[in-house]
């Protein structure tokens, strides 16, 4: 199936003759015997991601891709006027070479002056030979009365020269792109149990061998690995797979991510920009602690960080110093508000092993289907556990939000509100509100509390908070 070429195209460069041939820069000359007077467009991977180089018309048979500076290495490809990728290419030091393609077989593009290309090609016609070798045998594996060990032996055996191949190119082109390239797609071999230290089964030590080898002979200094399809991947499948999903072990691998990374600015932008992306909302409660860090540590206050959008800079400031006030261990925040009574009520003076805070909205949707629910959970069972139940009206109206208390009689809970007197006191202090110490920026909104009114637990479901409540009493002696 053939590749769509999926970035947005920048606006079509001027035509470009053939000319002598420049000393520095680089010049891509493609011969193709098609597209005449059509656009050819020269592409680059970027993460996972694909990217606009250059744009360039075919004039009799031929588009030259050329300018005065140097491209970043990595995997290229050209791209037909139908925005199909055509064939992929390497560009590293060597960037003044031709390519002859036919456009009814454009994966048997011929490269002239280009040892990088030539290379590879011949890698990936071995791997071509030798895959088909090893998918015969798995299908003779399933055929009845296979010779099973024989089978294996040829799977395993055209794999090892796959890596043997791999590992000789690594020996002999120390530095070189496709040295790179092999050492991104080879993942650590676990050595059998005999090997284990001392001679004993340790069963955590193909885990801590894997992770400990697992950026072998791969430099995070190397931007080319930023213009490959496959480097993010690898990034990820550590993070994910590898690393312990507790903000802290996460930040220091972060931090020494971005140490290695520090002598390419453009591998530390990019992995910096990663992580930042990756837990400024992260999918897991607590590890919103990670982009904290991250902005505390090497964005703000640090002027070099300077490519993120105006914009985008004003949205994670904001994110952190919200995220800062209610991190997961942290002491919950101050309420001082108004009950259904009038009268003045704060968060601190309930006394209960355990106080859930809900920030609802009566007139909310969401809130009108998970509210009753919460209460059924709170009445059938929180209530004769001690548990309190602290609910917050965020907007909606006092009329609206007593009249839905009186309805569902939603009896039991701390009803409280935030008066106009005390937002107007609040506002005039300085102090932050409790949308932003509580993230409340949607409805409904849950936190699990302790004893001391530490957060034990936010944004989680009733029934999550509930499971939660029910995990740690069991552990308690």
């Amino acid at each position: 199936m053939k590749n769509h070429f999926l970035c947005v195209m920048a606006a079509c460069l001027a035509g470009l003759t053939a000319t002598a041939q420049p000393k520095t820069g680089h010049r891509l000359t493609v011969s193709v015997n098609a597209y005449e007077g059509q656009w050819l467009y020269l592409g680059y991977h970027y993460g996972k991601i694909k990217a606009l180089a250059d744009s360039v018309r075919v004039q009799q048979g031929v588009a030259v891709f050329k300018g005065p500076q140097a491209l970043p290495g990595g995997i290229y490809f050209v791209v037909s006027p139908k925005k199909e990728i055509l064939f992929e290419l390497l560009v590293d030091r060597q960037q003044q070479f031709s390519m002859q393609a036919d456009s009814a077989r454009p994966e048997a593009v011929v490269f002239t002056g280009s040892a990088d290309n030539t290379a590879f090609q011949a890698y990936t016609r071995f791997v071509q030979q030798k895959g088909t070798a090893i998918q015969q045998a798995q299908q003779k594996l399933q055929s009845p009365g296979a010779d099973t060990a024989a089978l294996q032996r040829v799977i395993r055996d055209n794999n090892l020269a796959i890596q043997q191949y791999r590992a000789e190119v690594i020996k002999a082109q120390p530095g070189g792109l496709l040295s790179a390239l092999f050492a991104a797609l080879t993942e650590p071999t676990v050595p059998p149990a005999s090997a284990h230290p001392g001679g004993k089964y340790d069963s955590t030590y193909a885990y801590r061998y894997f992770k400990g080898h697992y950026w072998d002979g791969i430099s995070l200094a190397d931007d080319r690995l930023l213009r490959t399809p496959f480097f993010e991947t690898r990034v990820d499948k550590y993070f994910r797979e590898l690393v312990s999903p507790a903000p802290d072990s996460i930040s220091r691998e972060a931090d020494a991510f971005l140490s290695k990374a520090k002598p390419s600015k453009e591998m530390y932008k990019w992995l910096l920009t990663h992580f930042v992306q990756a837990y400024i909302n992260p999918p897991y409660m607590g590890q919103d602690a990670v982009f904290v860090h991250l902005f505390e540590k090497y964005i703000n206050g640090h002027p070099e960080v300077d490519w993120f959008t105006e914009k985008y800079q004003q949205y994670m400031r904001d994110r952190a110093y919200s995220l800062m006030a209610n991190l997961i261990g942290n002491p919950a925040w101050e309420l001082t508000m108004t009950d259904t009574a009038g009268k003045p009520a704060s968060l601190y003076e309930i006394n209960a092993p355990y106080t859930v805070i809900c920030f609802w909205d009566p007139t909310c949707s969401h809130c009108k289907e998970m509210v009753p629910r919460l209460d059924s959970m709170f009445q059938h069972k929180w209530k004769a556990m001690g548990i309190r139940l602290l609910g917050v009206m965020t907007d909606g109206g006092k009329d609206n939000w007593l009249q839905y208390i009186r309805d569902h009689h939603l009896d039991g809970w701390n009803h409280v509100y935030q008066s106009e007197a005390q937002h107007e006191a609040e506002r005039n202090s300085g102090r932050a509100g409790y949308r932003q110490l509580y993230d409340v920026y949607q409805t409904p909104v849950l936190y699990l509390l302790d004893k001391e009114k530490r957060i034990v637990a936010k944004k989680l479901t009733y029934q999550q908070i509930d499971d939660l409540i029910t995990l740690k009493q069991s552990k308690t002696p």
